[in-house]
């Protein structure tokens, strides 16, 4: 960074700059890829902070410190997936450790928390975490983490941070311990929301999505405040190996570049489609944080800068009428993920969300996710007049 406290820089020169000196030997302006495994040490163990790829690379360094810089925190790390990511935290838990989770949430996280964890003696409860009594009346003694998404994923809920800490304190036990807050940042991005300066202890996120930005890139990415959390972290990192090569992550870190422009365009252009969305003959339901008849949509405004990209809606008709309408838009184009510059629309129940399905927190087979793009609003516009009346 210049010669300033990154602290005093805005957030649209944290994203190009935080983490990315020129390079020293060449005077490069972007970060270089260094696509090495290994570093030349000048004796046993005397190197210059560099001894392993897997341990620490340049380039990625550069890109954790510039997502820790945009979280407002000092440690960031990146992992191979957002997945990765959230298996990482998991490994902090032990045999009887609870964990309370949101009932709406992103299909991979229930199908690790419920298929593979559970086998190791870790019990879920899953909540509405938009609702303070039903997350104070989950705690128990054994509880290590309450895991919010904030938006949730599909149906756009939200929690507040600032409250669910407060429950945690008030759970803290007789050795000081309370639960951890981690919250799965992916759908707001720092640009919209930053849950650790709300009190969270970890942000959580899939750089696959708007921080990448391109549909480029798989990748993921855990910031925080705190050293231990951070060393502890750092070591399973390490120890487990799920790490992004230099490639993956030289592609997040110029996505990041035009991440505050992009936020804009994706808020703008979904406040537009989902105002026409709620009005349409053909839609029953809108969920989306930006309109008054959001449950949240007060909390909303205070604890996010923007009401995000994503959309979900239920059509008149059910699940007939979702698929049909996914199956007929032109421009968003039917696929799983979120957060590119481009469109997508997808059916959650059949797609993203298919490992819920046999479950308590399944999808509404109707429901329909929008991911809104940076295009012209009114070729989206057009797009989804013509999808929603299509036979």
């Amino acid at each position: 960074m210049p010669e300033k406290s990154q602290n005093n820089y805005h957030f649209e020169t944290l994203v190009i700059h935080a983490g990315q000196e020129p390079d020293p030997t060449t005077g490069a302006v972007m970060t270089p890829i260094y696509q090495t495994s290994t570093y030349v040490q000048a004796g046993p163990a005397q190197h210059k902070g560099y001894e392993y790829s897997r341990t620490d690379n340049p380039t990625r360094k550069a890109l954790e410190d510039c997502l820790a810089a945009l979280e407002g925190v000092p440690y960031g790390l990146a992992f191979a997936s957002g997945m990765a990511a959230i298996d990482t935290i998991f490994k902090l838990l032990a045999p009887g450790d609870h964990v309370i989770a949101s009932n709406d949430v992103y299909g991979g996280t229930f199908r690790l928390a419920d298929k593979v964890w559970a086998n190791y003696g870790i019990a879920f409860s899953w909540v509405d975490v938009s609702s303070l009594d039903a997350i104070r009346a989950a705690i128990r003694p054994a509880t290590r983490l309450i895991w919010l998404e904030t938006p949730t994923n599909p149906r756009l809920g939200l929690a507040d941070v600032a409250a669910v800490v407060g429950l945690a304190n008030d759970a803290k036990r007789s050795d000081g311990r309370r639960p951890l807050i981690v919250v799965d940042n992916t759908f707001a991005s720092p640009a919209l929301q930053q849950p650790l300066r709300l009190g969270a202890d970890l942000a959580i996120h899939s750089t696959t999505k708007y921080l990448g930005g391109h549909s480029d890139v798989v990748g993921g990415a855990v910031m925080t405040g705190d050293e231990a959390l951070f060393q502890r972290l750092k070591f399973l990192q390490n120890a487990a190996g799920a790490v992004p090569g230099p490639q993956d992550c030289f592609l997040v870190l110029r996505g990041l570049k035009t991440l505050a422009l992009r936020m804009e365009r994706h808020c703008s252009n979904a406040q537009q489609i989902a105002e026409f969305l709620a009005d349409h003959a053909q839609v029953a339901t809108v969920n989306y944080p930006g309109l008054p008849s959001h449950p949240q949509y007060d909390l909303a405004r205070r604890q996010m800068r923007g009401p995000g990209g994503m959309i979900s809606v239920i059509l008149n008709g059910g699940a007939e009428a979702g698929k049909r309408f996914v199956s007929h838009t032109r421009l968003f184009q039917l696929a799983e993920s979120l957060g590119g510059v481009e469109s997508l629309i997808e059916h959650p129940y059949s797609m993203t969300h298919a490992s819920l399905a046999a479950s308590d927190l399944a999808v509404d087979p109707g429901l329909v996710r929008l991911s809104v793009g940076i295009e012209h609003v009114d070729d989206l516009l057009d797009d989804l007049r013509q999808a929603l009346v299509a036979k």
